[in-house]
């Protein structure tokens, strides 16, 4: 059988602001297995009421008004019922058109969308920050800029959900967002495209810190940041290691990361229902195990995100900055099934090297910084816009800079 690659990743509605307008594929997933487990149903643990759904579908068959019945439809509709049943909010089941999507997206690959995240902490939704590469960034969108109108429409009070299907639609069509930044309002048409995306982008801040954005532990994140460790961190005299914003994604892309900041010892942990322990160890190259280092969180850096910074934390490896961290400790493994459509399971929960686990709990940081908005957050898209506003990087680089004159010390 296939090794499954894991995932861990939050709640779908953290990601409705990664991509507005990315249209399924909100379910971070991951390589399935090659096979489906047989169960004997009827063992001591109970058993499903064969008798009553087939009773309930003959009378669907015999009384039901539209005898046009679509009997793939009542399919999905009986496992999305086993799904919900179970109460795991990170269980779900996914069409095959929805697993594909997943797919292309934490490879990186979207379709359809302007590329944009976006706040809803105020009366009108705001750019929070642009994807590399994204047909916004293209237009000249903004972090801060207040979207007032989308194709007309007033944006005010508008959620997530309403935004997003407003602003995405076929590749290649137009979307005209009214926008007011700072004291100016202005209409920009952005083209609905499909774009490859990094998930790493760096720069370097205060001549000698490098700055490390990771937005997921998607396909490419190790490879990404490999490369970037090894073209930057020559002369570095900090890292600061932005985990904000950030839903997760694979847990060996997790484990990579926190090895080239360890040279040895548990990562992290994964026990299964029976109570069997998975311990995951340190592997591979570690180029920067001793560069001083500080990762910043807030409430949506979450799952495999939350693994990495919990790993350094519990290691006494870096100093966590910012907020308190969503809280999910749970893995899932997809199975496909026969029609192509996606079992999305959690199987195991993780457990940092001390022993806690963060489920429903969340990391607390070392250093606990607010941040005034989240269009203040620095955008590594657009670096010429500058940091000033953004409280949680400038403590880090403020705490750097301590450690690299000897007036602070180490991590933990």
């Amino acid at each position: 059988m296939l090794n499954p690659r894991r995932w861990a990743v939050p709640a779908a509605t953290l990601l409705v602001g990664i991509l507005l307008g990315a249209g399924g594929g909100i379910f971070a997933d991951q390589s399935y297995p090659d096979y489906v487990p047989t169960l004997g149903l009827g063992h001591s643990r109970g058993h499903l009421d064969q008798a009553t759904l087939d009773q309930a579908l003959r009378i669907i068959q015999a009384r039901y008004y539209d005898p046009k019945l679509d009997y793939h439809k009542l399919s999905n509709g009986t496992v999305q019922g086993l799904v919900q049943a179970l109460g795991d909010p990170y269980t779900t089941y996914l069409s095959a058109d929805q697993f594909k999507s997943q797919q292309d997206s934490y490879a990186g690959r979207h379709t359809g969308v302007i590329g944009i995240y976006v706040s809803f902490d105020g009366t009108y939704p705001t750019v929070s920050g642009l994807v590399p590469g994204s047909p916004a960034q293209r237009a000249g969108l903004r972090t801060g800029d207040v979207i007032l109108t989308i194709d007309g429409k007033d944006a005010r009070g508008l959620t997530a959900d309403q935004t997003a299907v407003l602003i995405r639609g076929p590749v290649d069509t137009a979307v005209l967002l009214g926008l007011r930044r700072g004291e100016q309002t202005l209409s920009v048409s952005v083209q609905r495209g499909s774009f490859a995306s990094p998930m790493v982008v760096s720069t370097v801040l205060d001549s000698s810190v490098l700055y490390l954005r990771v937005y997921q532990f998607g396909a490419d994140t190790q490879s990404e940041f490999d490369a970037q460790l090894k073209s930057e961190l020559p002369g570095a005299r900090g890292v600061v290691l932005d985990l904000r914003e950030n839903p997760g994604g694979y847990i060996d892309a997790a484990t990579a990361m926190i090895s080239r900041f360890l040279a040895d010892g548990e990562a992290y942990e994964l026990r299964d229902r029976t109570g069997a322990i998975d311990r995951r160890l340190v592997n591979g190259e570690h180029p920067a195990t001793s560069v001083p280092l500080v990762v910043l969180v807030n409430g949506s850096t979450a799952s495999a995100a939350e693994i990495v910074s919990g790993s350094l934390q519990a290691r006494h490896r870096a100093q966590l900055l910012g907020g308190k961290t969503f809280g999910k400790g749970s893995v899932q493994v997809d199975f496909q099934l026969s029609d192509g459509s996606d079992l999305h399971l959690t199987i195991e929960h993780w457990f940092l090297p001390d022993g806690r686990q963060v489920d429903k709990v969340g990391l607390q940081p070392d250093v606990a910084v607010d941040l005034g908005s989240p269009s203040d957050m620095f955008d590594v898209v657009q670096p010429t816009l500058g940091h000033d506003h953004d409280t949680q990087l400038n403590r880090a680089l403020s705490i750097l800079e301590g450690r690299s004159t000897g007036a602070v010390s180490s991590a933990g």
